[in-house]
């Protein structure tokens, strides 16, 4: 009979250690990796360097210009630091960090042909540099250069979307991907 009860008492501790376990989970988080000494940020406005007075070639035949883009892309990056809520966007003197942007390059590049040899979908690539200042220490944190967003569209078919949705998806996952690599950078 004590037998018997050590065996149910040795099931029953096991089975709440493994409960435990699985309610606490494997040690992952979605909290952010970034120093908890980093609270705000400021996002200066992204400067326009892309060249568009180059010559045209096979490898550059496909850019584009649209105006005003550099501030489409510093009002996304601000809105996704808002809905992300690791870094608070605030004013240059009293942010912890300062991001600075430069667009680099925009382009649509043919990625799928039809059978008459016309584009059917396209590619647009917007390719920045940034740099992060830590404010306090007024030093470089790190600095990225050839950092990409990019969508497709079709021009034909079904799932055909115009070049400037394309555009504002291509801005948006920029902005994404700038944020989630400020705050996994850590």
């Amino acid at each position: 009979m004590n037998e018997h009860r050590l065996h149910r008492l040795v099931i029953q501790v096991t089975q709440i250690v493994f409960a435990v376990s699985v309610i606490s989970g494997c040690g992952y988080t979605a909290r952010s990796m970034i120093s908890d000494k980093y609270r705000t940020i400021y996002i200066a406005p992204f400067a326009n360097k892309t060249d568009i007075t180059r010559e045209a070639d096979a490898a550059n035949k496909y850019k584009l210009y649209r105006p005003m883009l550099e501030s489409d892309i510093t009002r996304e990056v601000i809105n996704k630091y808002l809905f992300d809520g690791n870094l608070k966007p605030g004013k240059e003197e009293s942010a912890d960090l300062t991001l600075r942007g430069e667009l680099t390059d925009f382009r649509k590049d043919p990625v799928r042909y039809d059978e008459n040899d016309n584009v059917s979908e396209y590619r647009v690539n917007m390719v920045v540099n940034l740099t992060l200042w830590d404010n306090k220490a007024d030093k470089q944190e790190w600095q990225e250069s050839g950092f990409t967003g990019e969508s497709t569209y079709f021009t034909s078919g079904t799932q055909v979307k115009s070049e400037g949705t394309a555009i504002n998806e291509a801005i948006t996952d920029l902005a994404r991907r700038i944020v989630e690599g400020t705050v996994e950078q850590w």
